[in-house]
């Protein structure tokens, strides 16, 4: 019986959530490095069914992405097997789950059963450790890659026809409330009433109704931005290379947010929250800016949409980080060796 890996995820493709964005690159990469796998996507298997198959798959090891939607079913899954379990942390478990009074001993229990777990930066294993010590020796930091689909185009003139001379903002995100997605609206209409070729888009589902219903209200009577919905990931690339300028207003990630990578190795200005995850990425004024309030939002965004030669030198620099520094291969070679550790003769 050759080894298998089991990966299991809150959503998988063809979603375009982040975590479905970052299962299905992983899974790819280590396909073609010759990992037997699987990928069982929870949104859509009933967990009876799911269980099941995992069983009948019988696989050497366990990967869960997501510790509080996915953790529980892994980790029992894995003890009824005797097989190890991987858990990658995602910015909803470690900056809100593992502090929130219901939710933290699930994400606990997990976390103490898991023979590895991996996070996408430093800060977010010091966040976790900070509360949960015993847990530093099993923790392993990989830091995510960008690998963009063949690039199918975006039809922005059929969706949303806007003039040559535009200046374009594009807020690459699902709509709910951790995404901040109303923060650009106030400070970017200050900007139009003084330079009317602004433009703002948003890309995404809308993940909170609340925060939708709150999105389309503010739209209403406002021209000079819209909301296009959810994007398939493989016209991501030829959407955020139509834009001047990529957002991210995020209060927490789970370290390098993916639309942030794609948006750098496409060569594109990025304006972020001052966050650890973007700051990960971003050091201001060389690969884009950060912000911390609506103040610095509204003097960064409006420098950027006046100086296209400060965009281009920017969105080099970020393009030049991104192959230097987070290639597909080190993502790759970082799974593997976690998984070797734990099964040894797992080929690859």
């Amino acid at each position: 019986m050759p080894s298998r890996v089991a990966l299991l995820a809150p959503f998988a493709f063809p979603s375009v959530r982040g975590n479905a964005v970052t299962v299905s690159r992983i899974a790819r990469g280590l396909a073609e490095r010759g990992i037997e796998l699987r990928v069982w996507d929870l949104s859509v298997t009933a967990e009876g069914a799911l269980e099941r198959q995992i069983e009948e798959y019988r696989p050497a090891l366990i990967h869960a992405f997501h510790a509080f939607r996915v953790g529980p079913l892994a980790l029992r899954l894995a003890r009824r097997a005797e097989t190890p379990l991987v858990v990658t942390i995602t910015g909803t478990d470690g900056n809100h789950d593992l502090f929130d009074p219901e939710h933290a001993p699930v994400v606990r229990r997990v976390l103490e059963g898991a023979a590895r777990i991996t996070a996408f930066h430093a800060a977010i294993v010091e966040r976790i450790t900070s509360v949960l010590p015993d847990l530093r020796g099993r923790m392993v930091t990989i830091p995510q890659s960008v690998r963009l689909s063949p690039r199918e185009p975006f039809d922005l003139d059929g969706r949303w026809p806007l003039p040559a001379d535009r200046t374009l903002f594009v807020f690459p995100a699902g709509i709910r409330m951790v995404k901040q997605p109303l923060l650009p609206i106030v400070p970017l209409e200050r900007i139009v009433a003084r330079d009317p070729r602004v433009r703002l888009l948003y890309a995404g589902p809308i993940l909170d109704p609340d925060e939708g219903e709150a999105l389309a209200r503010a739209l209403g009577g406002r021209a000079w931005v819209r909301h296009v919905g959810a994007v398939p990931h493989a016209q991501m690339a030829s959407l955020l290379f139509l834009a001047d300028v990529v957002l991210n207003c995020s209060i927490s990630e789970g370290g390098m947010a993916n639309s942030v990578l794609e948006a750098l190795a496409l060569g594109r200005a990025v304006l972020a929250s001052d966050i650890p995850g973007n700051r990960s990425l971003i050091t201001p004024g060389v690969t884009g800016f950060l912000f911390r309030d609506e103040d610095e939002f509204e003097a960064r965004a409006e420098e950027l949409s006046r100086d296209p030669a400060l965009r281009a030198r920017l969105g080099r620099a970020g393009r030049e980080l991104v192959e230097r520094l987070y290639p597909v291969a080190r993502e790759i070679d970082g799974y593997l060796a976690v998984y070797k550790s734990l099964v040894p003769v797992l080929s690859a």
